[in-house]
């Protein structure tokens, strides 16, 4: 991932527009997009202040880091319980809507996994 442009360069260019240079204008003569120096002055005007936002994921924490003892307990005692399974365990048990994706992300998330075996014996017949 890219870092923020410079507070410098950020000064500079609102400092032109703000003297009557248009957006477009002084992104072209700072070498920044057009876009980005809209959206610099935009955020400029409206808070006033012209220091990066913070990078990264805008998003709280996933509502299932709430009920990581619980899930980790789950599958503690039901070793070979599926995505789909935990996901209606949630939803029936504390009302919480997700999905296998956000459950497959947490398990990743917290370094958990477990694997389910074969059903069935491996094939004793070789390739020649």
């Amino acid at each position: 991932m890219t870092r923020p442009l410079s507070i410098d360069l950020r000064k500079r260019l609102i400092d032109a527009v703000e003297g009557g240079m248009s957006r477009r204008a002084a992104a072209e003569r700072f070498g920044v997009g057009e876009a980005t120096a809209i959206r610099w002055m935009e955020r400029y005007r409206r808070t006033g202040r012209i220091e990066p936002e913070k990078m990264g994921p805008r998003s709280p924490r996933s509502p299932l880091e709430a009920l990581r003892d619980e899930i980790l307990e789950l599958l503690e005692t039901r070793p070979d319980i599926t995505l789909a399974e935990i996901v209606d365990h949630l939803h029936e048990t504390f009302g919480l809507r997700t999905s296998t994706s956000s459950v497959d992300r947490f398990l990743a998330r917290n370094a958990i996994t477990f694997k389910k075996r074969l059903r069935t014996p491996a094939n004793r017949n070789a390739l020649m």
